[in-house]
């Protein structure tokens, strides 16, 4: 749960706010935090009497206001950098994400303690920490907006959500006496919230960005919150064991490109690879990506030779039109430096395109995903099998990402950022198809026409490599080929000769 909150900094790992991006960006979090406070106040009252809510939301008020004047008479704080008046909302912004945690934590705890137990206290934990992420991204927002590095917004955001583990133990070991106390808990956390959300997040907003923009941007991020609340409500309580096996089957899609991130930076740093080595890197393996399902559709006789053509030229053209429009659209710099603008959300052309290439192996994982999580629920054992040949799988994923990341921006941490949310696409993929109660007819046009996506965002990768270094990107290619040949092959093996993969062979063979 801690550790998806973290999850909401990766953006600013990429971008800087501007003035007007960062008034935008306080208007989400007020959105997410009012979002938050009313599903506590529900939670609250799901718990208990509704009247203990109430006075709940009337102490968190009076509680933050006593805090301000407390920090006003204090004197000059500083926080991260941050001194005088930002310093005390950002304080209390953080104090507050934090508290409304422990309400969390209890309510996890309680639900392990359940009728249903395990299976119900896993997918309580589960919702909470896809619902954590957007929470996370709220303080990032607020901290980033004030100029703290992305490195100290993940750090605090995981701060924020660490009393919820901590205090899931003690509230599952005395469930009773936490489940009395639950609502006023609930009530507190919510009214902090709603009080800063209007004295402090909502006005520092329209500093930077019109009302419209404000109001704009706090309702869509009510309704994202609110849709996702009850998604997974809705899921919750109609669930069975085998959709809790396929939730958390489907988390383990998002190891595998992560480890590939931290091979490729960890390889790439301790033998100073050039930027043509590595973006030649990335194309070998997205080209082998590109060919493999298709490869196997086509010798299985699962798809036909134009079918399969039709589809792969149809996301190369689909990728093209989408490259086009948004290069004439985005703002860019006029210089020749191949990384991120230093302010505001302009960044070069060619680096544009990199992301653009990551964006292509993002949506190859949401096809493969989809298949994921039609097998998911079949898994045995929780999916503990599955942990070898889906980390297998998901390597090269997560190689090309962050080495197409590395040789356009020169960031071993923006890449390993990438590869992380690279990771994070299959499980989202994965859980949709569950809730969503697809099956896995029609899923192999999806993934050919994801492949079609990745031979014209790569093509102008490697161009670019070869215009830098003729050798070093051939190599790269190669060495691209043999290493997502290894994995692939690999998981392969491991699926043939081991019961890993019976239960969802499409997914990672």
């Amino acid at each position: 749960m801690a550790a998806a909150t973290a999850l909401g900094a990766i953006p600013f790992f990429f971008v800087e706010l501007g003035q007007q991006w960062a008034g935008i960006c306080n208007g989400l979090a007020a959105g997410v935090m009012l979002a938050a406070s009313f599903d506590l106040v529900q939670e609250g009252q799901i718990h208990g009497s509704g009247n203990w809510v109430v006075i709940g939301i009337l102490s968190g008020g009076i509680f933050i206001w006593l805090c301000k004047k407390f920090l006003e008479q204090y004197g000059e704080v500083s926080m991260l950098d941050i001194k005088g008046a930002d310093a005390n909302k950002v304080i209390l912004v953080v104090g507050i994400m934090t508290l409304h945690s422990f309400g969390e934590g209890s309510g996890v705890g309680v639900s392990f303690a359940g009728s249903k137990g395990l299976s119900q206290g896993l997918l309580v934990t589960l919702a909470i920490a896809v619902h954590n992420i957007p929470e996370g991204l709220a303080v990032s927002m607020v901290l980033s907006s004030r100029g703290v590095s992305p490195q100290n917004a993940m750090l605090w955001s995981f701060i924020t959500s660490l009393p919820q583990p901590i205090v899931a133990v003690p509230s599952f070991l005395c469930a009773d006496a936490f489940h009395k106390v639950l609502p006023f808990c609930t009530g507190f956390a919510a009214g902090c919230m709603i009080w800063m959300v209007i004295a402090e997040v909502l006005p520092d907003a329209f500093k930077g960005a019109t009302p419209p923009q404000v109001a704009s941007a706090g309702t869509l991020s009510v309704a994202f919150m609110e849709t996702l609340s009850t998604m997974l409500q809705s899921f919750n309580d109609g669930y069975n064991s085998e959709d809790a096996s396929g939730f958390l089957v489907s988390l383990l899609f998002g190891l595998g490109p992560l480890l590939g991130g931290i091979i490729l930076v960890t390889f790439s740093l301790t033998f100073f690879l050039q930027h043509s080595f590595l973006t030649g890197m990335a194309s070998g393996i997205a080209f082998l990506l590109a060919a493999w399902r298709p490869l196997q559709l086509l010798l299985s006789a699962k798809m036909g030779f134009f079918t399969l053509t039709i589809l792969l030229i149809a996301g190369s053209a689909l990728y093209h039109m989408f490259t086009s429009s948004m290069l004439r659209v985005a703002p860019r710099r006029k210089t020749s430096v191949d990384n991120l603008a230093s302010s505001g959300l302009s960044v070069s052309a060619l680096t544009l395109q990199s992301f653009f290439a990551c964006m292509a192996i993002i949506l190859h994982a949401l096809a493969e995903g989809l298949a994921l999580g039609v097998a998911a629920p079949k898994a045995y054992g929780l999916g503990r099998h599955m942990v070898l040949p889906v980390s297998l799988h998901g390597l090269p994923r997560g190689a090309a990402v962050a080495g197409c990341i590395f040789g356009a921006t020169d960031s071993w941490r923006g890449a390993l950022a990438a590869a992380a949310l690279t990771g994070f696409a299959g499980p989202i993929s994965a859980i949709g198809a569950i809730l969503a109660g697809i099956d896995y007819n029609g899923l192999d046009y999806w993934m050919v026409l994801a492949c079609g996506t990745l031979l014209p965002s790569f093509s102008t990768v490697f161009q670019r490599a070869l215009k830098l270094d003729i050798r070093k990107s051939t190599c790269g290619l190669l060495m691209g080929l043999g290493f997502a040949c290894v994995c692939l092959i690999s998981t392969r093996l491991v699926c043939l000769h081991t019961p890993y993969c019976n239960s969802a062979p499409e997914a990672v063979t």
